[in-house]
């Protein structure tokens, strides 16, 4: 693993801006992406973290399938009026999209597990998109060894082929986040891509008719991407509709 120095491009704010990514610099000016340096990786140090990150996949997978069984979600600070209702959908393997994990890796020791986001995993647009686009002018015949884009394409292919022949598709999130927002607009474009017709809803417009959840049509909302954390939700007003 080799961390190479690089000469930004000229043009960078403009490049990345046309893609989607115009969250690049914070409020203290202070650059979000970054091309004064990248890392290079071996097509085996490729295979080790994909191969850990397999590895701790499963491992989550067995720690929430314990604590299912055992009746211990308390122990993820979960409020006990939703434990049934967790247990009974592990139960039904209701089907997954995405994660992303961060992990510390030297190219040396095993990969550790700094943090898995499953609920709310962001950065989607720089590793799919963004990067992909700097390599091809930047890194001309190099690789970019995830496949996170057509894989996104592949996952909501299969959930779609679950759903009835008219589904429609809801994405949601905190739009006030600009970054939140951009992500949620991709995950549109990729479930598209895949067959859905897909519109995205402010999670402040999600409203609830007594029944069930409505679009600002009132149109019902049947299946929903949601990037907004668990714990929020179920600790808020509309928190006990789910069930």
């Amino acid at each position: 693993m080799k961390r190479e120095t690089l000469a930004p491009r000229s043009d960078w704010p403009q490049k990345i801006e046309a893609l989607g990514l115009d969250f690049h610099t914070g409020a203290d000016a202070e650059p979000y992406w970054w091309e004064a340096a990248c890392y290079a990786f071996t097509a085996d140090e490729v295979d080790v973290l994909e191969e850990a990150t397999e590895t701790l996949h499963g491992l989550c997978l067995e720690t929430v399938d314990r604590l299912v069984s055992r009746g211990e979600l308390g122990r993820l600070d979960i409020p006990p009026a939703y434990w049934p209702w967790i247990a009974e959908s592990w139960r039904r393997r209701d089907p997954d999209l995405y994660g992303r994990f961060d992990l510390a890796y030297d190219g040396l020791s095993p990969p550790k597990m700094l943090e898995y986001n499953a609920d709310t995993p962001t950065a989607l647009i720089e590793a799919a998109v963004v990067q992909w686009y700097w390599l091809e002018e930047v890194k001309e015949g190099a690789d970019q060894f995830n496949s996170i884009h057509e894989k996104l394409i592949d996952r909501w292919k299969a959930l779609r082929a679950l759903a009835p022949a008219d589904a429609r598709l809801h994405l949601t999130g905190y739009f006030t986040d600009l970054e939140d927002r951009r992500t949620v607009e991709y995950m549109q474009d990729v479930a598209g891509q895949a067959g859905w017709a897909a519109e995205p809803l402010d999670i402040a417009d999600i409203g609830w008719n007594g029944e069930i959840f409505t679009d600002l049509s009132e149109a019902p909302i049947r299946f929903l991407f949601k990037l907004y954390p668990w714990e929020w939700l179920l600790r808020e007003q509309f928190g006990a509709h789910p069930l």
